[in-house]
């Protein structure tokens, strides 16, 4: 810093006066003189930073950033990432883990049987779902996305302007569409009287899945569902605030469409959601023939 400031001061001013109220030796400054005059040796990853950065319109931190770089063959630490993401005043948006150590009761009518396993080996055979709410121009919109826990794939989602059974099964009748023969997922929701309702029960009755609920009061039961919408709120709306119910609903099929084919994870080896699926279901094709 102080040798940058003699250097702008030298043209009107001695530059041994100026060395010595900066109390900076000669060749310290001198140093500091040919340092910034070397070609800077991390332009070329500075450059795909800034581009993946924009790219992913501002929702990756350096995690994810480092990933695409070693992806396409860049040999960079995590920690020079992050470095060069302030030199550049690049930050992604952070949120903040919430603790609730209430268990909760299991449900009248289903189990908690999901049981916070959030994993599943193949797709198809662990869905989770949930109701969010968004408010616009005195609006409130409503979003009910299934979500497989393989490969964390939204399979399917319906958007409402009220929160009706018939809202939340019509993503379910969607997502029931899709199912490979003899498939018969767990869906596990939380206790909410959509989920509680006979014309919920009966679609997964008739398609041969199981009906699983989080204990009351406990959202750490639907984590994932719950993790979604935080990644939807913080990231879906990084570039503008939606002004109407039209521009919000746009918003939210954009990114829903964003996460499923081009947001990586690490949990999924660097993957988009679509591409892990995709790769689990060639390998059982494959296995089957």
């Amino acid at each position: 810093m102080r040798a940058s400031i003699v250097a702008s001061l030298k043209a009107s001013h001695r530059l041994e006066l100026l060395l010595q109220i900066a109390a900076l030796p000669r060749s310290t400054y001198f140093y500091h003189q040919r340092r910034s005059q070397r070609p800077d040796r991390f332009a070329q990853v500075k450059a795909r930073i800034q581009t993946v950065f924009t790219q992913a319109k501002g929702r990756y931190g350096h995690r994810r950033i480092h990933r695409v770089l070693t992806t396409e063959g860049y040999t960079v630490a995590k920690k020079t990432v992050l470095a060069l993401m302030h030199q550049l005043g690049l930050r992604c948006r952070v949120r903040r883990p919430r603790y609730n150590s209430y268990p909760g009761a299991e449900g009248l009518t289903a189990p908690h049987l999901l049981k916070r396993e959030f994993t599943a080996q193949a797709p198809n055979h662990k869905w989770v779902t949930d109701v969010t709410e968004f408010r616009v121009a005195g609006t409130r919109v409503y979003l009910s996305p299934i979500i497989d826990l393989h490969d964390r794939v939204v399979i399917s989602h319906s958007i409402s302007l009220r929160p009706t059974t018939a809202f939340t099964n019509a993503a379910l009748a969607k997502a029931l569409e899709s199912l490979p023969t003899g498939a018969g997922p767990l869906v596990h929701s939380d206790q909410g009287f959509q989920y509680r309702h006979a014309s919920w029960r009966e679609l997964l009755a008739n398609a041969g899945a199981i009906q699983s609920m989080s204990r009351k009061a406990n959202c750490y039961d639907n984590a994932i569902a719950e993790n979604f919408f935080g990644h939807l709120k913080a990231e879906a709306f990084l570039e503008r605030t939606p002004e109407t119910v039209t521009e919000l609903i746009d918003q939210i099929e954009e990114y829903i469409h964003w996460y499923n084919h081009n947001r990586i994870q690490e949990r999924l080896e660097g993957l988009t959601p679509m591409q892990y699926r995709n790769q689990a279901l060639m390998t059982t094709t494959t296995t089957t023939l």
